[in-house]
């Protein structure tokens, strides 16, 4: 069934999402989508199926509703794709380099899924999973059980998920997790935003700002080898510029990568001030004037501009900002910030705001 389809024949849960049968797995069980709703008249869609952010209705400066998601239009496309279109992620957001890292002692191989690595937690990861969801006083709760040895890591994780749309166009994410064993957990969601509401069209008229000073330089196969600042490069964005500008601009490592998939060290990253949410990011499309602002309690944000998009999604058709920690921290001096232990709980919050400025 496509999305349209699906949409329209929702029906309410006890709250006030509704939801409706979408498809169904290889095995037979259902995939739904549930649909939250705001007195913008914003729609955002979500399945259970790796909680994925399937489908967002923002109006523009004229009131006109359009997507600013990129998606597929069944479950069966979610899970040929390689894209990891609107997935939640996890264990493990991004890379880890030779997928292996050490804790207390102990050397844990990890799922290789793109080439020697482990990349966004594995060929098996959250974002395949089938999600238990519900409607929780409106908001829409997802939950999942990571079994030990999942990909490759220790213990028994238990996630959950939460979705909130706010009447002033903020989509909440907050995420918990605890584990029976010590683990890396490092979650966020990878939706491929275009503010334009046309799809196919290219993100490089975007305007995009991030409050970082520093960003990670990577090596060939993407995993980060230094802190390096931003001042005079194409990684600047502390004011808001032109992404195709950007995109053009002689780097060695744009060149490497094949546009921007880096990580920019975000401010406010002092341990005492990690856990205050505050605003990281700001996109803006000059065409329909909507505006995504990014707010996050997370000390890494994960800028990548869609150039590796293929199939039914045109090259830079979206753009993804995921915040989250550092790539490969589990193998950085700092790896222990991200290991949590029986009795700890991860946790994160992170919200996207969609509005609409008149002007950068």
């Amino acid at each position: 069934m496509s999305i349209a389809s699906a949409l329209s024949a929702h029906a309410p849960l006890d709250g006030a999402i509704s939801s409706a049968i979408w498809g169904q797995l290889p095995g037979g069980e259902p995939v739904r989508l549930f649909t939250l709703r705001n007195a913008l008249g914003m729609r955002v869609s979500i399945s259970d199926l790796g909680a994925t952010l399937v489908s967002w209705q923002a109006p523009d400066r004229g009131g006109r509703l359009g997507e600013i998601l990129l998606n597929h239009a069944t479950p069966a496309a979610y899970l040929e794709s390689p894209g990891y279109l609107g997935g939640l992620i996890g264990r493990w957001a991004n890379r880890i380099a030779g997928a292996r890292f050490t804790l207390d002692g102990i050397d844990y191989a990890l799922d290789r899924n793109e080439g020697g690595n482990l990349l966004h937690g594995g060929a098996s990861g959250f974002h395949r999973a089938l999600w238990h969801a519900k409607d929780h006083d409106g908001a829409l709760v997802m939950r999942l059980n990571s079994p030990e040895g999942d990909a490759g890591f220790p213990g028994n994780v238990a996630v959950q998920v939460r979705y909130a749309l706010d009447d002033d166009g903020t989509l909440s994410i907050d995420y918990e997790a605890r584990t029976d064993a010590p683990t890396p957990i490092n979650l966020t969601s990878h939706g491929y935003f275009n503010l334009s509401g046309k799809p196919g069209t290219d993100i490089k008229g975007h305007i995009l700002s991030i409050d970082a000073d520093a960003y990670l330089e990577v090596d060939a196969k993407l995993i980060p080898t230094r802190t390096a600042s931003v001042a005079g490069t194409a990684f600047d964005f502390r004011q808001g510029a032109p992404i195709g500008v950007r995109l053009d601009w002689p780097n060695a490592q744009l060149a490497q990568a094949g546009g921007f998939d880096h990580c920019f060290v975000l401010r406010n990253t002092a341990p005492e001030e990690r856990s205050q949410v505050r605003p990281v990011a700001r996109l803006y499309d000059p065409g329909s004037g909507r505006e995504l602002t990014v707010l996050t309690d997370q000390r890494g944000l994960q800028f990548y501009s869609g150039h590796k998009l293929a199939g039914t999604h045109a090259l830079r058709s979206g753009l993804c900002l995921e915040a989250s920690a550092f790539p490969n921290q589990v193998n950085m001096p700092d790896a222990e910030s991200v290991m949590f232990r029986p009795g700890q709980v991860y946790r994160q919050h992170t919200a996207y705001r969609v509005s609409v400025a008149e002007e950068a």
